[in-house]
């Protein structure tokens, strides 16, 4: 397993306070935890991999993920199992979009 940490300062769209769980891990799949937290407007994100050595594809995927969702004050985990990067970005969309009641 690898453990990938990922901050990103000066946010502007905040979220409701309920947290929301999307996904299943389970093979080439991962489960998104979003919710608030008090980081000085920041986004926060964890990821627990199974896939080790994709740090640069993952830093790609979080930086495209908050260009579209520039999120302040959140903290997002993920825990994967081998998910596409693909699928890494729908679920992180279906995420912010389940919190905020939203559809594409």
């Amino acid at each position: 397993m690898e453990t990938l940490t990922y901050r990103f300062e000066h946010g502007s769209r905040r979220l409701p306070s309920a947290p929301q769980v999307v996904g299943v891990v389970g093979s080439g799949n991962l489960e998104v935890l979003i919710e608030s937290a008090a980081l000085g407007g920041a986004c926060e994100i964890e990821i627990q991999t199974a896939a080790v050595g994709f740090g640069q594809i993952w830093e790609a995927v979080m930086r495209d993920f908050h260009q579209r969702w520039p999120l302040a004050d959140a903290r997002i985990a993920i825990n994967d199992v081998g998910a596409t990067p693909a699928v890494v970005s729908l679920r992180l969309d279906q995420a912010v979009q389940t919190m905020l009641g939203t559809t594409p």
